[in-house]
């Protein structure tokens, strides 16, 4: 191997994925072809991990060489979202929060209703949330709950911001209060203006808005400087190299530890969409999983008592890897099923499938689906040597009830080797043919 700048798109990469759990590394040769993969527990100073990640991959290109191949990073350390609701009514506010959280990388950790209490705010505050929702009710509603919310909220220590969805009438005072205290506060049109009817995507908006940033998790120093767009981004990038070879429409499904994403995108110039679902993963979204798909119908009673202390287990258990084929078998049930869920979400989301639980609620102009020839599924979790097991997974989301008509002419691909993240990070900084290559090789053959 010839030397070579690191700066140099003829020279190999290593590609960095800084996940919730797992940090990994893959060294890339220029034609596309990997040359080394290890992977480290993602560690609490971030860097930790990174280092001896990236070393580890990266010594597969050491003989003869003396410049250290570039890094191409991207980063999902933050995780879900964590969002916390306070509003006046129990069953309003939570309904509100789920709805703004779906498809915005956002996962509801704790509903408040009425006014703040010491208890309360304490309750509030050991939910850790990255985020606060703060709900005033039906426009023309009393303010004054939500004015001592909003007082209570500006005088506790954290430094979440602070998303308020209220009516017009009562915003300037909310947000006085709040500034007055030092919070960070997003403003979006009211959540909740009439009785029983919820207006979520204003407030979804802003939620992925917040969620773009958090993502990225520890963004200052020497990881700051390192990384500098989101794993689902790096993702999509992929998608939209895989859809260029292919010459067909994709999609990408992304099964995380904590989140779970989803990317279509076509062969043409037109635009990408992705969601990508806080509540859904296979270690700390585990019981999103589960609750979900008994919600979807997809898991069955009996299953679910099966599947449930698994999940418990999981969710606890971070970065861990199956101990036996058995959980392996689990880990690659709970995937399939977060990927079935997340894909059904998505092309509600998208227009594609109508919401049979929230009517109107999608966009102006549904999307045709007919052109989606390929579905990927993606993610550490399916990073295993089982075919057999790999390809039960690929059924069940060509077999599952509410998909199958979609994706009748569509293929469904595992990316046993974890190539697509890289391919859109090598993508991004202009290395189109390392990452077609990559692709050719792992996922198009």
């Amino acid at each position: 191997m010839t030397d070579a700048s690191p700066d140099d798109p003829h020279s190999p990469a290593v590609c960095l994925d800084v996940g919730s759990c797992w940090t990994k590394a893959v060294l890339v040769l220029p034609d596309g072809t990997p040359a080394g993969f290890a992977e480290h527990p993602t560690t609490a100073d971030v860097l930790t991990g990174v280092d001896a990640a990236v070393a580890a991959a990266a010594a597969a290109a050491g003989r003869g060489r003396r410049a250290a191949p570039r890094v191409l990073a991207c980063s999902s350390a933050g995780g879900a979202l964590r969002l916390a609701v306070v509003g006046a009514e129990t069953l309003i506010a939570t309904e509100a929060g789920h709805r703004v959280c779906r498809s915005a990388g956002a996962r509801v950790v704790g509903v408040h209703p009425g006014p703040l209490e010491p208890d309360a705010v304490l309750e509030l505050s050991s939910r850790r949330p990255g985020a606060v929702l703060l709900l005033g009710g039906a426009d023309g509603a009393d303010p004054a709950v939500l004015l001592h919310n909003a007082g209570r909220l500006a005088r506790t220590r954290g430094h979440w911001p602070v998303l308020l969805s209220v009516d017009d009438g009562a915003r300037a005072d909310a947000l006085g209060l709040l500034l007055a205290g030092g919070r960070a506060v997003t403003t979006c049109p009211n959540v909740t203006p009439q009785p029983g009817r919820i207006v979520a995507g204003p407030a979804r908006d802003a939620v992925a808005a917040l969620y773009a940033r958090h993502v990225l998790g520890a963004g200052t120093g020497r990881f700051g400087a390192l990384v500098h767009s989101a794993t689902h981004a790096a993702v999509g990038d992929g998608a939209g190299v895989l859809a260029r070879l292919t010459g067909t429409g994709v999609l990408v499904v992304d099964v995380g530890s904590a989140t779970t994403d989803v990317h279509r995108s076509g062969p043409g110039p037109g635009p990408a969409a992705a969601t990508v679902e806080g509540d859904l993963g296979v270690r700390d979204g585990a019981v999103g999983v589960l609750t979900e798909a008994q919600t979807e119908g997809i898991v069955d009673p009996v299953e679910a008592d099966l599947l449930g202390p698994a999940v418990a287990a999981l969710q606890e258990s971070r970065a861990t890897v199956p101990a036996d084929r058995g959980a392996a078998a689990e880990d690659r049930r709970l995937a399939a099923i977060a990927a079935v869920v997340a894909l059904r979400r998505h092309l509600r989301h998208t227009g594609v499938l109508a919401d049979p639980a929230h009517p109107g609620t999608g966009p102006d102009t549904p999307v045709d689906a007919g052109e989606i020839g390929l579905v990927v599924l993606t993610g550490g979790v399916f990073r295993q040597r089982d075919a057999a097991g790999l390809a039960a997974a690929a059924l069940t989301v060509r077999h599952d009830a509410v998909l199958a008509p979609l994706l009748a002419r569509a293929e469904v691909r595992v990316d046993s080797e974890s190539v697509l993240a890289p391919a859109g990070l090598l993508a991004a900084h202009g290395r189109e043919v390392a990452a077609g290559g990559l692709l050719a090789e792992h996922l198009t053959g």
